[in-house]
């Protein structure tokens, strides 16, 4: 019955897999095996499940439900981090967070999902980590550069990103997510996230969330007035009431290093 209902998914770097599970239930419906170091996830309008392997320099994309990757994606040279997709043009974004030979990573963008591939690099992020797009296919990404947090946009038909300054006294880059309103920023050493109006003359913090009881909330997920992250030093998922936060409300628990995290509609 998995593909006839809501899916969440779990990366765990412990174990190596994807686990599925039934979103509303938590009952465990499979997972997806194969990977080296499963990483990010994303989901596209039609329920498409894509995987980031980060030391396979490759992404792999599953059909709602499905166990065998519909789509390899290739990407040479990188060790790719968290991924997006433009509900706009059906683009796939990837944060690289580097390359295997430890340079500065950059940002690949797969047309509709499949290719062609181009980069992009921004002069303010050394290392990239996640990436989200609004409803405008507007790409806001966010990572570190000389130890300190950077974040930025690159507009909508553009090839060339603004750095934007969020002052928000963000410690390491998180999630990104656009949550129908604002785009939302986790901090996995503080155990927040950050809500923000961004616009022309910048960014305006509007909200924050903390994601009490979390040891290392990396890539979260927003499903309406609920928030799921990975809470890694935990070996669990734990889901919040969003905006609110503050205790969880349910866990999810078995698992080794939970990483990353997306929630996938019926098919």
């Amino acid at each position: 019955d998995a593909k006839k209902i809501p899916l969440l998914y779990v990366s765990d770097l412990g174990t190596g897999d994807v686990y599925i599970y039934a979103y509303r239930t938590g009952v465990l419906k499979g997972k997806l095996t194969g990977f080296n170091r499963p990483w990010g996830l994303c989901t596209d309008k039609s329920g498409n499940v894509y995987v980031t392997d980060n030391a396979a320099t490759q992404l792999r994309k599953y059909a709602h439900g499905g166990t065998k990757p519909i789509a390899t994606l290739k990407d040479p040279g990188e060790t790719p981090g968290g991924c997006a997709v433009d509900p706009t043009t059906g683009d796939l974004a990837v944060a690289n967070v580097g390359t295997l030979g430890s340079e500065p990573g950059d940002v690949a963008i797969y047309r509709k999902g499949r290719g062609p591939r181009r980069t992009f690099k921004d002069r303010g992020i050394s290392y990239y980590e996640y990436c989200a797009y609004d409803n405008q296919g507007n790409l806001f990404i966010d990572g570190q550069k000389a130890g300190t947090f950077a974040f930025a946009e690159l507009p909508a038909g553009s090839s060339a990103f603004t750095d934007i300054d969020l002052s928000a006294g963000i410690q390491f880059a998180g999630g990104v997510e656009w949550d129908g309103a604002h785009v939302a920023v986790g901090d996995y050493v503080k155990e927040k996230i950050d809500e923000f109006d961004i616009g022309p003359s910048g960014a305006t913090e509007v909200g924050s969330t903390p994601l009490n009881g979390a040891t290392f909330a990396v890539q979260f997920s927003i499903d309406g007035s609920k928030v799921i992250s990975p809470d890694a030093n935990g070996a669990d998922v734990l889901f919040w009431n969003y905006p609110a936060g503050g205790s969880p409300t349910s866990t999810l628990k078995g698992l080794q290093t939970p990483w990353g995290v997306t929630v996938s509609p019926a098919d």
